[in-house]
């Protein structure tokens, strides 16, 4: 078994889904948190999940019962010093986590790996906040962690291979599908789906649909089980502007929106009501926007070498709900047809056309 003990940094939604993805597959976990009520909560989500579980068939009672004791809480650092791996779930701020690293570091044995569950910061700017960086490495659990099963596993600049292939065994032991990635700005998964949110949004500024009408296009466009104003009420505004605001030195396309900024700074949720019948035309124009928006930064990031065509299509299908993935959506449109849909946007914000675009119609076995 690899990392039968693992160390958990942060009791929140992302820390106590990990812990019990976790314990769920045989690990002992030490959840810690400065915050006894966080932990306290963290446990009781854990008994809950487990007790469901066994309700309704899905494991054994005396499983479900063990699988509850194998999470423990620790309110000191130092609880977690046996651990083989520690995962940090804490909040999404650079300088905290820093400062978490470097006193991690005091802590743990020199073999102990440690890992980031960061969804947008550079892992390799991470990595030297901690003393043995080549032990270093992003594991980004998708929420929600106890059922999402896609799991990015990021190498750093400095992340040794080996770290990477246990980790991705690691994940594979858990019951977890492991999208491997090269450390960038939105990693695999959220380089283009944090766009196609923000696209929705510009489509809102401008007035060319309403929110129920942009979600019903999108459940068409790349056949998402929910439009990206229902996502984004739930993983909230606020957040998924962070993840937006992240990506921003890439250029002006991925800029937030204006309602996005508005409200996520609000933290206030977008009002959605019914689509109603929607015009041909603008159900074609806004289904051309989205996809566009998310064929882009798919194909820059296939130029960067950040993940395989077949990585970020499992990833759009698996942890996003897409049924039509966008490399798989590209090969069947066509390069024709594709380059038709990109450039506006390409002439729009000054970007050179991707080179894999020429890859187009044979990205997947091609």
């Amino acid at each position: 078994m690899i990392h039968p003990r693992v160390g958990i940094l942060g009791a929140g939604t992302m820390g106590s889904g990990i812990a019990v993805n976790l314990a769920a597959h045989g690990r002992e976990v030490i959840l810690h948190d400065v915050s006894e009520a966080a932990l306290a909560r963290a446990l009781e989500t854990a008994r809950r999940f487990f007790a469901r579980a066994a309700e309704k068939g899905r494991m054994t009672p005396e499983a479900a019962e063990a699988a509850t004791a194998r999470i423990r809480t620790g309110a000191r650092l130092a609880d977690v010093r046996g651990c083989d791996l520690v995962i940090e779930a804490v909040f999404e701020d650079f300088d905290l986590k820093a400062r978490v690293f470097a006193e991690l570091s005091e802590v743990v044995a020199p073999e102990t790996r440690i890992a980031t569950n960061t969804s947008c910061l550079r892992v390799s700017e991470l990595q030297r906040h901690v003393r043995r960086p080549a032990r270093f490495l992003g594991l980004h659990y998708f929420s929600p962690a106890q059922v999402n099963p896609v799991v990015e596993v990021v190498q750093g600049e400095a992340t040794a291979e080996a770290v990477v292939e246990e980790a991705l065994a690691f994940v594979a032991e858990t019951g977890k599908l492991a999208i491997r990635c090269r450390d960038s700005r939105g990693f695999a998964v959220n380089r283009y789906f944090c766009p196609y949110t923000n696209e929705a949004c510009r489509l809102l500024d401008e007035g060319l649909g309403t929110t129920a009408e942009i979600d019903a296009v999108a459940k068409r466009a790349v056949g998402a089980a929910a439009g990206p104003f229902f996502v984004m009420n739930i993983i909230k505004p606020r957040i998924n502007l962070h993840a937006v605001r992240h990506l921003e030195p890439l250029g002006p396309f991925y800029a937030p929106a204006r309602s996005l900024v508005e409200h996520g700074e609000a933290d206030r949720a977008f009002a959605i009501g019914e689509a109603g019948e929607i015009p041909e035309a603008r159900a074609r124009l806004l289904g051309e926007r989205l996809r566009a928006a998310t064929f882009l930064p798919v194909l820059q990031e296939l130029d960067e070498g950040v993940a395989t065509p077949e990585a970020i299509d499992l990833g759009a299908r698996e942890a996003l709900k897409f049924a039509r993935p966008p490399c798989a959506l590209m090969d069947e449109l066509g390069r024709t047809e594709v380059t038709r849909l990109l450039t506006p946007l390409l002439e729009r914000y000054g970007i050179a056309a991707p080179a894999s675009l020429a890859r187009v119609g044979a990205l997947l076995g091609g």
